[in-house]
């Protein structure tokens, strides 16, 4: 009989292998090698809170002998300070029964993004054939459109970096990290993980696949969804709700009438046409808090020699990455999505607006690293309209594209320009993938809230950051997605909207997420949610 046990904290320098772990946990809980039946890595981080010790630290799961195990609890582990042992169970993911209520139509889902595509593939799982609408286009197709356009092309409105198969985090870095954690999160990373994702990406400390190698971890979930009996319709855009006495009974879509009495709507945070359309039918609508800010960008050996020091380079570490948060003034300036080793591009949906995010390969091998520098908007303060932060957006990216010469060139300043408030000039050094940078005096294109943040936030993140921060720093704006700012209410219970029933608002578009993880498993609770309502449709 055997039993199984957890351990934290427990160390690997920087050159030893992971082959060594079961041996190192052995020695550490006093056993010999041969005691360990078997184990995997729950969790690894790397440790740099002093770049004279730099190490990996991991959280394991070892089986063991009943008898061995228990020796293992009642001692204090050796040769191993502040590593922590106690029994171990993994918590168990739950799924339902399917409900008795039948479906008259199999049920339909908007949107082909992280909440669309894992809602789409579990509810084909058992058995549910859904219906999966997406108004962009198949992700290789998309990825020809988003190379047309970083060569000079102009943007295609249906088929962009935010619009498409897989969505907007298709082409934003490809970061697998979530605030929370559990069976859920576990569950939708061993999708992830079966689709041509690493497995690494189940216990890393901060996942990341890249926007290189997820189109093929999408285009591999999609084809999943389809053999299980599931169907996706491209380049299908919904543009009207049939509802008749409160219930969902259709939907109006660019490729004529779709009969549905269920549809989770996963339409991702930049579908502000489908935002107008709600609003006109009814559907209650918030405006919400979302980030503001530009994006910060260096040459990556800076960042490396700050947080690495002498170990830069060392290869077990790659490109080095950083979080900072900062009060300045009446809020908090803080990082978003840093991209290690990676591209600043333009974050476009439609022609005429212009702003930022970024992104990076799974290498990191850019030689540039940069990251949102942002501070949350409430647009509520402002305006009671539901979709007012929609429009502060795009009063800023426009007046960002115009600046950039109606062309999509990048605005760009060097941050020590900024802060001395004088324009930029010359030819600054950018990972911009369209290749087309405008230089000028960013303060005339951002909200004094933003302005006055990063005035008193950037010197304070320059002392934090070894006084590197800013060194050779350029900023890049406006960077305005990062998150919705429209909530669209739900019940908690059931996770319909409370004007229409069947209609489930889901993911980052409706309000309820903020990256490729948490948007999935806020598909993949919807889709129990579904499961455990309905029977499948005859």
């Amino acid at each position: 009989m055997s039993t199984s046990l957890r351990l934290n904290n427990l160390r690997l320098d920087l050159d030893d292998p992971e082959e060594s772990l079961p041996a190192r946990a052995a020695g550490t809980l006093g056993l010999g090698p041969d005691a360990v039946l078997g184990w995997r890595i729950l969790r690894k981080s790397l440790d740099a809170r002093r770049v004279d010790d730099l190490h990996f630290s991991y959280a394991m799961e070892i089986q063991l002998p009943q008898a061995e195990a228990d020796r293992a609890l009642a001692r204090t582990p050796s040769g191993g300070a502040g590593v922590e042992v106690r029994p171990f169970q993994a918590e168990a993911f739950e799924w339902p029964e399917p409900g008795s209520s039948p479906l008259e139509h199999r049920p339909v889902v908007v949107g082909a993004g992280p909440a669309g595509l894992i809602a789409g593939y579990l509810l084909a799982l058992n058995g549910y054939r859904p219906l999966v609408l997406e108004r962009g286009r198949a992700v290789k197709d998309r990825v020809a459109d988003v190379r047309r356009f970083d060569a000079g092309g102009p943007v295609d409105p249906e088929s962009n970096y935010l619009f498409g198969e897989g969505g907007a985090g298709t082409f934003s870095d490809g970061k697998l990290t979530s605030r929370g954690g559990g069976p859920d999160v576990h569950r939708v990373l061993e999708i992830l993980a079966d689709c041509h994702g690493k497995p690494s990406i189940l216990y890393e400390h901060r996942p990341h696949l890249g926007s290189n190698r997820l189109p093929l971890v999408v285009r591999t979930l999609r084809k999943k969804m389809e053999e299980l009996g599931g169907e996706i319709r491209f380049s299908c855009r919904v543009e009207d709700l049939d509802v008749v006495d409160g219930r969902l009974r259709g939907l109006g879509t660019s490729s004529g009438y779709i009969p549905a009495d269920v549809a989770v709507l996963a339409v991702g945070h930049s579908a502000r046409d489908t935002y107008d359309m709600l609003l006109r039918r009814g559907v209650p609508l918030q405006a919400k808090p979302f980030q503001f800010g530009v994006r910060i960008e260096q040459p990556q050996e800076q960042i490396n020699r700050a947080q690495y020091g002498p170990k830069q380079g060392h290869p077990a570490l790659g490109a080095a990455d950083y979080g900072l948060s900062v009060r300045a003034g009446a809020c908090d300036l803080f990082t978003f999505c840093m991209c290690a080793g990676g591209y600043v591009m333009p974050s476009v949906s439609e022609p005429g607006y212009f702003c930022s995010n970024g992104m990076s390969e799974s290498r990191h091998d850019s030689p540039f690293a940069n990251s949102g520098l942002v501070v949350t908007i409430d647009p509520a303060e402002s305006s009671p309209h539901p979709l007012a932060g929609v429009h502060f957006q795009q009063r800023y990216e426009r007046a960002a594209y115009v600046a950039g010469g109606r062309s999509y060139a990048a605005p760009i300043q060097w941050a020590r320009d900024f802060l001395a408030g004088r324009s930029s000039r010359g030819k600054l050094p950018s990972s911009y993938t369209r290749n087309a940078v405008k230089p000028m005096d960013l303060g005339m294109l951002l909200p004094d809230k933003v302005v006055q943040a990063l005035v008193k936030g950037l010197p304070i993140m320059d002392r934090r950051l070894d006084r590197g921060f800013l060194r050779d720093a350029t900023l890049t704006g406006p960077e305005s997605r990062g998150s919705s700012p429209v909530r669209i209410p739900r019940d908690a219970g059931s996770r319909q909207s409370p004007a229409v029933v069947g209609l489930y608002p889901c993911g980052e578009g409706a309000g309820y997420a903020g990256g490729i993880i948490s948007a999935a498993v806020d598909g993949l609770r919807t889709a129990r949610s579904l499961v455990a309502s309905f029977a499948p449709p005859g």
